[in-house]
C-alpha cells in the first residue's frame, strides 16, 4: 500500500513539473516571438464616444496602447493631430482602435444647401408667401432682417426688427405667380429672438429683407470630407 502511495505521489510530481515546463517554454517561445516584431503606438477607446463628437473631447476617452504592427488597423490614429476641428461620424465602443474614417468635417455633414446653425442658436422655420421672403429668393448662408408686426398688451400696433439673421436652408418656388405659392425658411435665432418670431408667427405678421447675401463656398455639398491618415505599419 505505501508503495502504491508513493508511486502515485511521484507520478503527479512529475506531472506538476511537466506542466510548469511546459508553460514556462510556451512563454518563452511567445516572448522571444514578439520580441522580434515592432510595436507601433495607437490609440484605443476606453469608454463610449457619441456620434457627433468634437475631436477635442475625444482625449478624454481615449489612450494610447502599443500593439504589434500587424495588428495596427488600417489608418488607426497614433494622436488626434489630423482631425482636429473634425467630429466622429459614428458610435465609438471600448476597446476599438481609433481610426481616422470614424472623423469627418461637420459641414460636410450637412445636407447639400444647408449651412449649420451657430452655436448657441436654435433653428425655427418660417412658411411665408414669396413676397414676405424676397420672392422666395433667399438661400442658405444670407443674412436677413426680419420684421415682425403685431400688436401689444393694449391692443396697439407693434413692430420688432432684427438684424443679420442667418437663414440656414431654404426651399420653396422663387418667382411663382401662383398665389398660394409658399416658401419655407429657416433661421438661427437666439432664444429671446425664437420667443418673438413664433410669437410673430402665431398673432402677426413677418417680412424678411436680404441685408447680405451668402459668400460662394458657404453651404454645404454632399460631398463629405474625412481626414487622411495612412495605416500604421
Amino acid at each position: 500500500m505505501q508503495r502504491r502511495l508513493l508511486a502515485a505521489v511521484a507520478a503527479f510530481l512529475v506531472a506538476v513539473v511537466g506542466a510548469v515546463v511546459l508553460v514556462t517554454y510556451a512563454q518563452s517561445a511567445d516572448a522571444r516571438a514578439q520580441a522580434g516584431e515592432r510595436l507601433v503606438p495607437v490609440l484605443v477607446v476606453g469608454s463610449t464616444v457619441p456620434a457627433g463628437t468634437d475631436a477635442s473631447a475625444v482625449a478624454g476617452s481615449v489612450s494610447t496602447q502599443e500593439v504589434p504592427a500587424r495588428l495596427a488597423a488600417p489608418g488607426s490614429l497614433s494622436d488626434l493631430n489630423s482631425v482636429a476641428g473634425f467630429v466622429t461620424t459614428a458610435d465609438l465602443l471600448p476597446g476599438e482602435q481609433l481610426l481616422a474614417d470614424r472623423f469627418a468635417d461637420p459641414d460636410s455633414l450637412l445636407a447639400a444647401g444647408t449651412v449649420a446653425a451657430p452655436a448657441g442658436t436654435q433653428e425655427v422655420s418660417l412658411t411665408l408667401q414669396p413676397q414676405q421672403a424676397v420672392d422666395g429668393a433667399l438661400k442658405a448662408g444670407d443674412r436677413v432682417g426680419v420684421l415682425v408686426l403685431g400688436k401689444d398688451a393694449a391692443g396697439n400696433a407693434a413692430s420688432q426688427s432684427i438684424d443679420g439673421v442667418l437663414v440656414t436652408r431654404s426651399s420653396g418656388s422663387a418667382g411663382s405667380a401662383d398665389p398660394s405659392a409658399q416658401v419655407t425658411v429657416t433661421l438661427a435665432l437666439d432664444g429671446p429672438q425664437s420667443a418673438a418670431v413664433i410669437a410673430g408667427m402665431q398673432q402677426g405678421t413677418i417680412w424678411l429683407s436680404l441685408q447680405e447675401m451668402a459668400r460662394p463656398g458657404t453651404t454645404s455639398s454632399s460631398t463629405a470630407a474625412t481626414p487622411s491618415a495612412g495605416a500604421q505599419s
